[in-house]
């Protein structure tokens, strides 16, 4: 399989588990050397804290967002002596920022940084426990529009993730949500399942966060993309280093296209789409959007081994 034909996609939070990335800690200086580092930037132990947790801890948003780009590091440092190029790059939502890692448009240490403050604001822009976030199963993305525009009556609620057909994540004001379940549910909603999630990202709530964001972005070098990356807010392909940073604060308060983007990169000439860190959430939603897509995994040592043999790659190149 050409090389040329593949993406690479990085997962956002809810992805995280308690042992993520041990597999290639334990197999790889490279990889420690990562994990390390991030310590170091971070002040506190990141290999600990994603391979022995607790959940509590690594669930907390400020946490969970530089143990998960750090961890999709791990993973890209992995799958680095294969030599695959993508051609373009995508991340849902703090995935995001692993993306444009991957594409050489910010240092390692910027990233870990930056998604630490992200998270940080995320929690500070919205009061604990008055925020809601829901999956909508069956309705179309106008449907959902249109449930959200009408419960807006008592409350900011706004579809935060179009993640495939039928799969729509609204989020916003804890009785605005629920008044957007009960009208779904009149609109041939199938089910409605609440997420763990306490923040209400992708939604106008999240301006305050982007702001304060965008006041980091001026001491961070930024580079233009080696490789095209399909931005959250557009779904759209961007390498000037002014339009990914603008994109990035814009991707706080803005819907996630993830439907789209996935479209977009297959437009690229995308055939196989490979999940680069922990989970496969993404692989899930690509083989719904594209059924005819090949997808793969490298969130650990077997399945590095088992995507690079699918592609026909020596994983001592």
């Amino acid at each position: 399989m050409m090389a040329s034909q593949i993406g690479f996609l990085f997962p956002g939070q809810g992805s995280q588990s308690v042992g993520m990335g041990r597999g290639f800690y334990e197999a790889s200086p490279a990889v420690k050397a990562v994990y390390d580092e991030a310590s170091s930037i971070l002040g506190y132990d990141v290999a600990q804290l994603c391979f022995e947790g607790p959940a509590e801890r690594l669930n907390l948003t400020e946490n969970t967002q530089p143990a998960l780009l750090v961890s999709s590091a791990a993973a890209l440092k992995a799958l680095e002596p294969a030599g695959l190029k993508p051609v373009a790059v995508a991340g849902h939502s703090l995935g995001e920022y692993s993306a444009v890692y991957a594409a050489g448009g910010v240092s390692f240490r910027d990233a870990v940084a930056l998604v630490q403050k992200r998270g940080r604001y995320m929690s500070e822009a919205v009061p604990p426990g008055t925020g809601l976030v829901a999956a909508l199963l069956g309705l179309s993305a106008a449907v959902v529009k249109a449930v959200c525009q009408e419960a807006a009556s008592v409350g900011v609620v706004a579809a935060a993730n179009f993640n495939s057909p039928g799969q729509v994540v609204i989020a916003g004001e804890k009785a605005a949500v629920e008044r957007a379940i009960e009208i779904a549910k009149t609109k041939g909603c199938k089910k409605a399942i609440p997420l763990p999630v306490s923040v209400p990202v992708h939604t106008p709530l999240m301006q305050k966060a982007a702001d304060r964001l965008a006041g980091e972005f001026g001491g961070v070098v930024w580079r233009d993309l080696t490789v095209p990356l399909v931005n959250n807010a557009e779904a759209t392909a961007l390498q000037r280093s002014e339009d990914i940073r603008a994109s990035l604060v814009r991707q706080l308060p803005s819907s996630v296209r993830w439907e789209e983007s996935v479209q977009t990169m297959a437009k690229l000439g995308v055939t196989t789409f490979v999940e680069i860190g922990p989970g496969t959430v993404l692989t899930g939603l690509v083989k719904r959007i594209l059924p005819g897509a090949v997808t793969a995994n490298v969130n650990d040592p077997k399945s590095l081994e088992a995507t690079l043999t699918m592609l026909g790659v020596n994983s001592q190149a």
